[in-house]
């Protein structure tokens, strides 16, 4: 059992303002497996508070930097050589299967804390242009006071998308975890006062949505950075548009998989393991619509289905394991019942269903549905869980409308023998990343979607460029 009493405020374990706990159950045990408070909207202000006071007076945002990258450099460090201990953290409060948890919980968040601390060094922080009237002066400052809101799937990840960046630019954080998975952000909190971070530059109060409500309208707030649902995404949008205030969000999304007449199966049926499985299917990024050639299709889904169908469900801190528990009770539920609207809709159960692979916790059977129409819901709206949709299509331009037929916008794969002409393709596909051959998303480039999928990038210098302003200082010839 990690039980916590205390909320991360001010560079210092404060106590909280209320006496609700939050509490943390294995989707494994369905045991208690930690303890944290509840953050309340008093919390909140101490931890705007103390985050503002760091940004007007404090040396963080005056540090060089280069200053401040060195103390990232630190935590970054510190990161590196505790991996383990957080990838087995997350799997513990989340589900999240281990072999994952080590890369994408861990390692991942690591490599972008890393990234923005060597983009540092090479990053435009000022130029000098010519003006009109005479030189100008460039220069970029830090925005302010960010209060960054992530959610329970990949919360080390969603975090360092907004800290890392947020840090090297100069701004000061409060975060908000989800209460289903709050317990990694204590330790990165310990991590961070051993690299030497200054007091209230991070703060941290897990709370649930009345409070992160009040957090994104809160006066002392100058960007919003959320990571989570659509239908969240737009009540923040819209609070933040009232304000005229700063805001990325990174929602959901339904990505498609485009299975080329000349693609080689099994290969890319073994990279649809990750690409459209990866993390349980709790990814925004998960490519659950699989487009396959009606020339190929018995050929795919019978591919497709022995693949599913394999996949080894169970304890989520077993190395052999590939699918873990959906992280919370309600998950299971609504991925359940998206899998009663598939039968319902007509849609051809080819390999998974109703019954559930274990007696204890949140477990769902991996489901391949086959004979989808893209216009059924479990083509069209986000199941976040291991359901996948085949989809049949009649030549390449029908595969391309299909893809873009969708609320949402966010990834996309390609799958072909020609990369080259998998590279045009995936031109086509109006998402704001399509891979060939694979899925990654990679620290140098920006990530975030279309449409339904959000508003803004992370990662890549556009990910700290969102965390800036640009200042124009003109002065006579």
């Amino acid at each position: 059992m990690r039980e916590h009493d205390r909320l991360f405020i001010g560079g210092q374990w404060a106590d909280p303002a209320g006496t609700g706990t939050i509490e943390v159950v294995s989707p494994h045990t369905e045991e208690v497996v930690g303890r944290v408070p509840d953050g309340t909207e008093a919390d909140m202000d101490a931890a705007v508070d103390a985050a503002r006071r760091a940004f007007d007076g404090g040396p963080w945002p005056r540090m060089t930097p280069a200053e401040r990258a060195e103390v990232l450099g630190r935590l970054s460090a510190i990161y590196a050589e505790r991996q383990q201990s957080m990838a087995d953290l997350v799997t513990e409060e989340m589900g999240s299967p281990i072999l994952f948890s080590i890369f994408g919980q861990a390692a991942l968040p690591q490599m972008v804390l890393q990234y923005y601390v060597d983009l540092a060094a090479s990053f435009t922080w000022e130029d000098e242009r010519a003006g009109m009237l005479g030189p100008v002066t460039v220069t970029r400052e830090p925005i302010g006071v960010v209060a960054a809101i992530y959610p329970w799937n990949v919360p080390q990840f969603t975090l360092m998308l907004k800290l890392a960046p947020a840090l090297v630019a100069g701004c000061t954080v409060v975060a908000k975890p989800s209460p289903e998975a709050p317990l990694d952000a204590y330790l990165l909190a310990e991590w961070a006062r051993e690299a030497g971070l200054p007091d209230g530059v991070l703060n941290i109060v897990p709370a649930g949505r009345e409070a992160g409500a009040y957090l994104v309208a809160h006066p002392g707030v100058d960007k919003v950075a959320f990571t989570g649902s659509t239908a969240a995404g737009r009540s923040i949008g819209a609070v933040c548009g009232q304000r005229l205030r700063p805001v990325t969000l990174e929602l959901g999304g339904k990505s498609a998989a485009i299975i080329l007449e000349d693609a080689d199966l099994a290969a890319t049926v073994e990279g649809l393991k990750m690409a459209a499985l990866m993390n349980n299917g709790e990814a925004c990024a998960a490519q659950t619509r699989i487009l396959a050639p009606r020339s190929r299709y018995d050929e795919v889904a019978g591919a497709l289905a022995a693949m599913v169908g394999d996949l080894v469900v169970g304890d989520p801190a077993d190395y052999g394991t590939e699918i873990g528990p959906m992280a919370a009770r309600r998950q299971r539920e609504r991925v359940e019942g998206y899998i009663r609207i598939g039968r319902d809709e007509g849609a051809t159960l080819l390999t998974g269903g109703l019954d559930r692979p274990h007696d204890r916790g949140w477990y769902v059977a991996p489901t391949l549905f086959g004979d989808v129409s893209n216009k059924m819901r479990i083509a069209r709206e986000e199941i976040f869980g291991p359901v996948l949709a085949l989809i049949p299509y009649d030549g390449e331009d029908d595969a391309v409308r299909i893809a873009n037929d969708s609320d949402y916008g966010l990834g996309g794969s390609v799958w072909t023998a020609d990369v080259a002409h998998g590279v045009e393709v995936a031109r086509r596909i109006r998402t704001g990343s399509c891979g060939v051959n694979l899925y990654v998303l990679d620290p140098n480039t920006p990530f975030g979607g279309y449409k339904d999928s959000g508003l803004g990038r992370e990662l890549g210098p556009e990910g700290l460029t969102a965390y800036l302003e640009h200042k124009a200082i003109p002065r006579p010839a």
